[in-house]
């Protein structure tokens, strides 16, 4: 009899708990996600809203996020940023938002860190590159899930630095925004101390978004620099290659694009060979050793279908944002009760997940770590636009600013045996 009343107690605390669990987890998990939907930047953010449709319904379709589903709300970051906040706040306050993904500009996530902490929302850094967002502030609900630009131009440099180390002079091209600013301020750090004698004959930043390239492109064209450097990225990039190749500039120069991965297909035969171009990452659906797993080509397939076109690196960024949410609500709610805010923000630090194209870890900082992947521009008959030759890859641990330094600072120092680190992977393109 004894033993029949201890299982009923048993039974009925098991039903109590179930029942106080099921009230505990909401009905939807809704997931603010801004990305550019309008003006020229759309051509990179469409793209990551495309994914995350497709992303979030596999999610779905697997039981949700610890048995909840993921209903996503998403803001037109072309707006501008005095809409963005408001419509940032809006889905938190009056959808219920208890994750926001923001945003693609640098701009943006510098003006969304601040109001993440004031409205106690988890807010993942799904893809702006600043590296000065967790290096000159610290902001306990926002982590990135990807590297940032410190990681993408000590790679770019390097990469540089071991194909034509004999350039001697250098000339940028890069949007009047603080992405623009910062990335160009790293890489003429790390010039300095690479290369002191190279000589720098212009700086040249035209307004984001600008039409017209003729200015910069006559400028270049008489000051004939070898190498050309543009960490511009979307329709800027594209509007600048496609009249810098109708005035034979891309011939005349080296150029150096490093977020260039989001718009081979859409520059189609504008692009030439020798071009060094980087995925902001490792990101590349032809990416040299994860190209034929069963994932990507899934992914790849998937994204064609839906859209017609090759996936390019902020659909990357989107998986990595989604899937590393994901793993901190599975660890947060490892105890099966339903995650506070501040448990899965807490979950992040020291999270390591696997993405399409490698492995992402969190630092304790809430800095993700990626690895950087860049090549040479290469035509071949399989395909209608320029493709990854001479690839390297470059372990995140290797390129990001190490933890409690400031990335000009690291940039300033950086030595000439980090070019040839043997931890570094190389490759030529494969059918």
């Amino acid at each position: 009899m004894k033993t029949m009343k201890l299982a009923a107690a048993a039974l009925a605390g098991a039903l109590l708990a179930s029942s106080a669990l099921a009230q505990d987890k909401p009905k939807e998990l809704v997931v603010g996600i801004a990305t550019f939907l309008s003006g020229p930047a759309s051509v990179f953010g469409v793209p990551g809203r495309n994914a995350a449709d497709l992303l979030i319904e596999e999610i779905n379709a697997k039981g949700g996020v610890l048995g909840v589903p993921l209903k996503p709300v998403y803001v037109d970051e072309g707006a501008g940023t005095n809409q963005l906040l408001s419509e940032y706040r809006r889905v938190v306050q009056e959808q219920g938002a208890q994750v926001m993904l923001g945003a693609i500009s640098s701009g943006s996530c510098n003006a969304l860190a601040p109001v993440a902490e004031d409205l106690k929302v988890v807010n993942v850094m799904w893809d702006c590159g600043t590296q000065t967002i967790f290096e000159d502030g610290k902001w306990k609900y926002s982590v990135r899930t990807q590297g940032h630009a410190g990681a993408e131009m000590m790679a770019t440099l390097l990469y540089l630095m071991k194909v034509k180390p004999d350039f001697k002079s250098v000339a940028v091209v890069n949007q009047d925004y603080a992405w623009g600013r910062e990335s160009w301020a790293l890489l003429q750090a790390g010039l300095k101390a690479l290369k002191p004698d190279v000589r720098v004959v212009a700086e040249l930043f035209p307004k984001f978004g600008a039409p017209d390239f003729s200015t910069e492109i006559t400028r270049l064209s008489a000051l004939r620099p070898d190498v050309v450097i543009s960490t511009s990225w979307g329709g800027d990039l594209d509007t600048f290659v496609q009249q810098a190749a109708a005035r034979g500039l891309l011939k005349q120069s080296t150029f150096v694009l490093p977020l260039a991965e989001s718009s081979l297909e859409r520059l189609g035969h504008v692009l030439p060979e020798g071009v060094i171009v980087g995925s902001r990452g490792d990101h590349y659906w032809r990416h040299p050793k994860h190209k034929d797993t069963p994932e990507m080509q899934a992914f790849v397939k998937k994204y064609r279908d839906k859209t017609g076109v090759y996936p390019i690196y902020p659909t990357f960024h989107m998986q990595q944002a989604l899937t590393g949410l994901t793993k901190a609500y599975e660890k947060a709610g490892a105890g099966g009760k339903w995650p506070s805010k501040e448990e899965v923000i807490a979950a992040f630090e020291g999270l390591e997940f696997k993405s399409l194209t490698g492995t992402i870890t969190i630092r304790q900082d809430h800095q993700g770590l990626e690895d950087q992947l860049l090549g040479t521009t290469k035509r071949v008959p399989e395909f209608p636009f320029a493709v990854y030759d001479k690839m390297a890859l470059y372990p995140g641990k290797l390129v990001t600013t190490p933890l409690g330094e400031k990335s000009l600072d690291w940039f300033a120092k950086v030595k000439p045996d980090l070019v040839t680190d043997k931890s570094i992977e190389t490759f030529d393109y494969a059918k």
